[in-house]
């Protein structure tokens, strides 16, 4: 059964802009995008230099150890836990010697709902050329709508990926103990919510944190019960002390986080609703 849950944000990556009426993304770099994909850009010499900071504190420094990996398939989260699953799986004495990270969309990046169709993720067939050690077999249990979401359908999203994740590692032969996700900011948010089963009113409330290579901890409540929403203790929230420069990039949801445009009627009763934003995630 899984008893902790370790949660990661991504480390800082290099951007890209949006167009948002095409819906067209591109880098906003000099730096190429290694999967091709304009909403997939790479992390900067920083964020690399992050990477290896967190797999010092995730391999070194937290107990107890990592028994299975998830990642969202984007290419900067991959990226992020590389330092951490090759030494996991892949040197002699790794302790997951020959283990998988299992893709899941479902922890996958939140777009906000548009009238266009968002890139989609790389691949496993693409991953394969950058990353070892992805599981070929595993199959992601939720889908993202290629039109992007509202906030609440991220919520949603994201509960049911989680609850699914946890109770098949739940019920594997193998006791796994622990778990790791790496994912994006408002993913993360969203994460902290479905676990503690603690939904503020307004989404725009900073409870959870996401900094770029913050790491967030959630004990279960009792390993009595087989639920997974609304079981967990939060118990880190973005821990940033491993990091040389410390706690970077933060975010927070803000109004609608959509492309669609609402009607005036709607509009004029919400500071918020009629403003579309990019993702920052």
């Amino acid at each position: 059964m899984i008893e902790t849950i370790y949660y990661v944000r991504h480390a800082y990556r290099s951007g890209f802009n949006v167009d948002h009426e095409t819906g067209t993304y591109t880098p906003n770099s000099f730096i190429k995008h290694p999967t091709g994909i304009g909403s997939d850009p790479p992390l900067t010499s920083h964020g690399v230099d992050q990477s290896h900071e967190l797999a010092k504190y995730l391999l070194e420094e937290i107990q107890p150890p990592i028994d299975a990996v998830y990642s969202s398939p984007m290419y900067r989260c991959l990226q992020t836990l590389k330092p951490t699953t090759d030494k996991l799986f892949q040197e002699p004495n790794g302790r997951l010697k020959g283990g998988k990270i299992r893709i899941e969309h479902g922890v996958g990046e939140f777009y906000g709902r548009a009238g266009w169709t968002h890139p989609s993720p790389p691949s496993i067939q693409e991953l394969n050329k950058h990353f070892a050690n992805i599981d070929q077999d595993y199959v992601t249990a939720v889908k993202i709508n290629p039109n992007g979401e509202f906030i609440n359908e991220l919520h949603e999203r994201v509960k049911k990926a989680l609850h699914k994740i946890v109770s098949a590692l739940d019920a594997d032969p193998a006791g796994p103990k622990t778990l790791l996700i790496c994912s994006h900011a408002g993913t993360m948010i969203a994460a902290g919510r479905a676990l503690t089963g603690v939904m503020p009113d307004d989404p725009d409330t900073e409870d959870f944190y996401c900094y770029t290579a913050g790491v967030s901890r959630f004990e279960r409540k009792s390993k009595e019960s087989k639920e997974v929403i609304g079981q967990w203790d939060c118990v880190l929230n973005s821990e940033t002390k491993f990091l040389k420069d410390g706690a970077e990039r933060g975010w927070k949801f803000n109004g609608e986080e959509s492309f669609v445009a609402f009607p005036e009627s709607e509009s004029s009763n919400s500071n918020n609703a009629d403003k579309p934003s990019s993702p920052k995630l």
